[in-house]
C-alpha cells in the first residue's frame, strides 16, 4: 500500500489533467480520480492489469470511468462513447537481414518478449468474475471521433511490441519525458533508458515493415519494402540505394511508408496518443506543459523525499506487493514535457571519410597532424563510400548496436523527427560483456593511455573484434574565442574503424569565463543547449564547467560534428582553450583544442559541416548624383573619379518604388539543387543607425522589414559608422535569384559610404564534403592601425583552396596599398579589376544596375588554407571597416 500510494503521488497530476478536460464543469474530478485509482488498485491486487505499462493503462481506465459516470460508456461526452477494440494483427512476417539473406525471429524486447504478437491477442480481456479488464495489453478504448485510427499500422505495430518498449515509447514521445526521469523510472541510468528507446524505435519500425510487407500485393513493391529499413540507417550498397531511390520516385505508397518509418517519433506521438487519452490528447500536453518543473523539483526530488523503506520495496521487491507496484513504476512518468531541440534550416548531408590517398597521408598520419586524437584498433581502411552520404561495409546493419543485454552501455534514442534523446555517463561494457580498455589523447598528437593502451599511442577500446570501431575526436574554437564577445566551438569526430560504434557521449571542458549562454542551464536533459549549425542527431545538456553531449551509435565511416555557442566575458584567461573527453562503449579518447581564447580576432557567426558551400553578394546604397558631369563614367568604373570621397554621396533608389529612399539588388547564381542552410544580412553606412532594413526576397512582390539583431558602431574619418547584422534564413525560399535591400540609414555627403551583404552558406549533393564558417567582426584600418590579423581557427588544413567571401566597407577604388594575404601569399581578388595591390576597389559580387559600388566590398578569393591559418588584412594609405569573412574548404571528414 505505501509503493501504492508512491505510485498515486506520481500519477495524480497527469491524471487530474485529463479528468479536468473531460469534466469541463470541474465539479466531480476528484471522486473521478479517486475512483480511478482505485478501480487500478483493485485490478493490480488481484495480480490482473498491466505488467508495466502503468499510464497508458490509467488514462483508460479514467477515461471509462467518466463515461460511467454520464452514463454514456465514454471518456470524451459523446452519445456513443469511446469503445475497446483491438483488432488481431497480421501474422508476423520474418525479419530478412537484406545483407545476408538469412532469416531471423522477431527483436527480443529488454524484458525477454519478443515482438510477436501472442495468440488472440486483440481481444478485451474479460476475467473469471465478469469484470471487463478495460485496457488489455493488446487493445485501445477508441472514441467514435478517432474510429479507423486503431486499424492504423503505426497503432497495430505498437500493439505487437513488447509492453516494456510500449511504456518506454509513451514516456520519451508522446509525453516527452526528462531524460533523468525515464531512466529514474525504468531503473537504469541515463544511458540505458536511452538504449531501450532507441532500440524501442527500431522494433516499431521493423513491426511497421512487416504490417506493410503482409498487405503488399504489388511484386515490384516488395524487394524495395524488405530494404527501407536499412535504407533508412545508411545501410544498403550504393547500387541497391539507387534501385531504391528510382523506386520511390515513381512510388507514392513506398514513400509514405518511408515517410512513415524516418518519422516514427511523430508517428507514435499523433496516433498512440489520441488512441490512449482520447479527442482531449492535445490539450492533455498543453496541461503537462504548463505544469513544468514542480516546487518540489519534479519525479527525482519526489522520489528522494520517500521513505527509505518505501524505495527499498519498489526497487528490490522485498514483497510480493511491492514487487507487482514495482512493475508498475517501471512505467511512472514525470509531469514536464521535453522541448528538443531545433535543427538547422536545411539537413545537412554527413559524408563518409573518403580515400584519405587522394591527400598522400593515412587518417592516422592526419589525425596526428592536425592535433585529432583516436580511440579504437586500427583497421585496414574505411569503407567504400556511396551516394547521399550512406556508408557501406562489412557488418552488422548501422541499427544494430551488438550490445550485450544488461551491459549498461548503448544507443542514444536518436535520429527521429530531427529529435535526440538524452544521455550521460562514460565508458561502459564492451560487446558480448566484455571489458574494453580506453585511450586518451591531447591536442597535437600527444596521447595518453588509460587501461588498455599501455603503449601510449592513444589508441585504445575492444580488441580482438575484426568489426571495432576506432573513433578520431578533435575540438576546436571556430574564427577565434574573443573577449567580450560570443563564439562557436566544435566538435568532430570519426569513426575510422570497421564496426560500429556504440551510443556516443561527449563531455565538453571549457574554461574559465568561457560558458553556455545564458538560460543554458535552465533547460532539461534533451532541450538544454541548442547546438547551432550541423546538429546530426546530438542533444545537448549545460554542466557546471562545459555540456555534455549525446548522439546514437556512429557507423564506420562515417563522421559527425556538434557545434555549441559560447559566451566569452571579458576577464577570461588568455590562451585557454577547451576540451573534449568522447566515450563509447568499451573506449574514451581526449582532446584539446589548438586554440583558446584571445584579446582580438573575430569570433564566428555560424558553422556547419556538410555538403557545403558560402557565397556572398552585395551592393551599395550611395552613389553620386547622375545630373554631376562625370558621375556617369564614374558610376561604369571609367575615368578617375571612382571614389566616395571624390562625390558628395547622395542614396541610391533603383527600385521603382516611391515607397523607398534607397535600394539596390544583387543577384545570387548558384546551381538549382543548391538550398540554403544559413542566411546573413548585413548592412553598413557612415551615420547614426537605426537598426532596420527593408529586405526583398526572390520571388516576392514585396519588402519586409529585418530588425538587426546586433548593430556596432565605429569611428570613422567621415564620422560615426555602423555595421548591422541579421540571420534571415528564415525569409529565404528559393535561394537563387535577384535580392533587393532598401531604406537603410543612410546620411548624404562627400566620403560617406553605404551599403548591404547577403552572406550565405549553402548545401548540394553534389558538392565536396566541406566545412563552412562565418566570421565578423567591425575592425576599423586607417592611419592608426593600418593591418589586422583574423585567425581563421577550427578549420582543417587542406590541399584544395579554400573558397573566401571577404565584405569590407569605405574602400576607395583610387587609392592603392591594400592587401590580403593569407599564409604569407597575396591574394588576387576574382572580381572588380582583380588587382592583388587594390583588391577593395568599389566592387561587390552579384550588384545589378551599377559598375562602382562606392564604399561597400564584396569580393571572392580562392587560395589554401595552409596550417593555422590567419588571414592578414593592410592598407597604406585607405581607410577600411572590415565587415566579415566567409569561407569553405574541401576535406576529409
Amino acid at each position: 500500500m505505501a509503493a501504492y500510494r508512491l505510485l498515486q503521488q506520481r500519477h495524480a497530476p497527469a491524471t487530474y489533467a485529463l479528468a479536468r478536460l473531460l469534466l469541463p464543469g470541474g465539479t466531480e474530478v476528484e471522486d473521478v480520480v479517486e475512483r480511478t485509482f482505485a478501480r487500478v488498485h483493485h485490478v493490480i491486487a488481484r495480480g490482473d492489469g498491466p505488467e508495466q505499462a502503468f499510464r497508458a493503462y490509467l488514462l483508460t481506465v479514467l477515461r471509462r470511468t467518466v463515461g460511467d459516470l454520464s452514463g454514456t460508456a465514454s471518456g470524451s461526452g459523446t452519445a456513443s462513447g469511446p469503445r475497446a477494440t483491438g483488432r488481431p494483427l497480421p501474422e508476423a512476417v520474418e525479419r530478412t537481414d537484406e545483407e545476408t539473406g538469412e532469416t531471423g525471429e522477431a527483436d527480443e524486447g529488454a524484458d525477454g518478449k519478443t515482438g510477436e504478437a501472442d495468440e488472440g491477442e486483440g481481444e478485451i480481456d474479460e476475467r473469471a468474475d465478469g469484470e471487463l479488464d478495460p485496457f488489455g495489453p493488446r487493445a485501445f478504448l477508441v472514441d467514435p471521433s478517432l474510429e479507423g485510427l486503431e486499424r492504423s499500422p503505426v497503432a497495430r505495430a505498437f500493439l505487437s511490441l513488447p509492453e516494456r518498449w510500449q511504456l518506454v515509447l509513451w514516456h520519451a514521445e508522446v509525453e516527452r519525458l526528462r531524460g533523468e526521469d525515464v531512466g529514474l523510472l525504468l531503473g537504469l541510468t541515463v544511458n540505458g533508458a536511452a538504449a531501450l528507446a532507441h532500440r524501442a524505435r527500431e522494433g516499431m519500425r521493423q513491426a511497421c515493415l512487416r504490417i506493410h510487407l503482409a498487405e503488399t500485393s504489388a511484386p515490384e513493391c516488395r524487394p524495395v519494402l524488405t530494404r527501407l529499413g536499412p535504407y533508412t540507417r545508411g545501410g544498403l550498397a550504393r547500387e541497391q540505394a539507387r534501385v531504391i531511390d528510382r523506386h520511390l520516385e515513381g512510388c507514392s505508397g513506398c514513400r509514405a511508408v518511408l515517410a512513415e518509418l524516418t518519422g516514427i517519433g511523430h508517428g507514435v506521438r499523433s496516433v498512440i496518443g489520441p488512441l490512449v487519452a482520447g479527442p482531449a490528447f492535445p490539450a492533455y500536453l498543453t496541461a503537462l506543459a504548463r505544469m513544468g518543473v514542480t516546487a518540489g523539483g519534479g519525479l527525482a526530488a519526489r522520489w528522494r523525499r520517500a521513505p527509505r523503506s518505501v524505495r527499498r520495496a519498489v526497487v528490490a521487491g522485498v514483497t510480493a506487493a511491492a514487487v507487482a507496484v514495482a512493475s508498475a513504476l517501471v512505467l511512472v512518468a514525470a509531469e514536464e514535457p521535453v522541448n528538443r531541440p531545433s535543427t538547422a534550416s536545411e539537413p545537412i548531408v554527413v559524408a563518409p571519410v573518403p580515400d584519405s590517398s587522394a591527400s598522400g597521408e593515412s587518417p592516422e598520419e592526419s589525425s596526428r597532424e592536425s592535433g585529432e586524437s583516436s580511440a579504437g584498433p586500427g583497421t585496414s581502411g574505411p569503407p567504400v563510400p556511396s551516394l547521399s552520404g550512406r556508408p557501406t561495409g562489412p557488418g552488422r546493419e548501422p541499427g544494430d548496436t551488438g550490445a550485450a543485454p544488461g551491459s549498461g552501455a548503448g544507443t542514444n534514442p536518436g535520429g527521429e523527427d530531427g529529435e535526440t534523446g538524452p544521455g550521460s555517463g562514460t565508458g561502459g561494457t564492451g560487446l558480448e560483456g566484455e571489458s574494453g580498455g580506453t585511450g586518451s589523447g591531447g591536442g597535437g598528437g600527444a596521447g595518453a593511455s588509460e587501461g588498455g593502451d599501455p603503449a601510449g599511442t592513444g589508441q585504445g577500446g575492444r580488441t580482438g573484434s575484426p568489426l571495432a570501431p576506432r573513433l578520431v575526436a578533435r575540438i576546436d574554437a571556430l574564427g577565434a574565442l574573443v573577449r567580450s564577445e560570443a563564439g562557436i566551438v566544435v566538435v568532430r569526430l570519426r569513426n575510422a574503424g570497421r564496426g560500429q560504434s556504440e551510443e556516443v557521449v561527449a563531455d565538453v571542458g571549457l574554461p574559465r569565463g568561457v560558458t553556455l549562454p545564458s538560460g543554458s542551464r535552465r533547460g532539461n536533459a534533451v532541450g538544454g543547449v541548442t547546438p547551432v549549425g550541423t546538429v546530426d542527431g546530438w542533444s545537448c545538456r549545460a554542466l557546471t564547467r562545459g555540456a555534455r553531449c549525446v548522439r546514437g551509435p556512429l557507423p564506420a565511416g562515417r563522421a559527425t560534428a556538434v557545434f555549441l555557442r559560447v559566451l566569452v566575458s571579458g576577464d577570461a584567461t588568455y590562451g585557454a582553450s577547451p576540451s573534449v573527453t568522447v566515450s563509447t562503449a568499451g573506449t574514451r579518447v581526449a582532446a584539446r583544442s589548438r586554440g583558446g581564447v584571445r584579446a582580438t580576432g573575430a569570433p564566428a557567426r555560424f558553422a556547419t559541416d556538410g555538403r557545403v558551400a558560402v557565397s556572398a553578394i552585395g551592393n551599395t546604397l550611395v552613389s553620386c548624383a547622375p545630373s554631376e558631369p562625370a558621375c556617369e563614367a564614374a558610376r561604369s568604373r571609367r575615368g578617375g573619379r571612382r571614389d566616395n570621397n571624390s562625390w558628395e554621396m547622395r542614396p541610391l533608389d533603383r527600385d521603382g518604388d516611391p515607397s523607398t529612399g534607397s535600394s539596390s539588388a544583387a543577384r545570387l547564381v548558384l546551381p538549382a539543387a543548391s538550398k540554403v542552410v544559413w542566411a546573413g544580412l548585413y548592412w553598413s553606412a557612415s551615420a547614426p543607425p537605426s537598426g532596420r532594413v527593408k529586405l526583398k526576397v526572390p520571388g516576392e512582390e514585396r519588402y519586409r522589414q529585418v530588425r538587426a539583431t546586433q548593430v556596432v558602431e565605429r569611428e570613422l574619418p567621415a564620422g560615426r559608422g555602423y555595421q548591422a547584422f541579421a540571420d534571415v534564413t528564415r525569409l529565404l525560399g528559393a535561394v537563387r535569384g535577384t535580392y533587393w535591400v532598401a531604406d537603410a540609414s543612410v546620411r548624404s555627403g562627400v566620403a560617406r559610404h553605404a551599403g548591404w551583404s547577403l552572406v550565405v552558406i549553402v548545401a548540394d549533393p553534389r558538392r565536396p564534403y566541406s566545412q563552412a564558417v562565418v566570421v565578423d567582426t567591425a575592425t576599423v584600418l586607417d592611419g592608426g592601425r593600418r593591418s589586422a590579423r583574423i585567425p581563421l581557427g577550427g578549420l582543417t588544413p587542406s590541399g584544395a583552396p579554400a573558397r573566401m567571401a571577404l565584405v569590407t566597407w569605405e574602400g576607395d577604388a583610387g587609392v592603392t596599398g591594400d592587401r590580403v594575404r593569407l599564409g604569407g601569399r597575396t591574394l588576387r581578388p576574382a572580381g572588380g579589376e582583380r588587382d592583388p595591390r587594390n583588391p577593395f576597389d568599389g566592387s561587390a559580387a552579384g550588384a545589378r544596375g551599377t559598375g562602382t559600388t562606392f564604399g561597400t566590398d564584396v569580393d571572392r578569393f580562392r587560395s589554401p588554407l595552409g596550417r593555422d591559418p590567419v588571414l592578414e588584412l593592410s592598407t597604406r594609405q585607405d581607410v577600411l571597416l572590415f565587415g566579415v569573412v566567409a569561407v569553405s574548404v574541401r576535406t576529409t571528414p
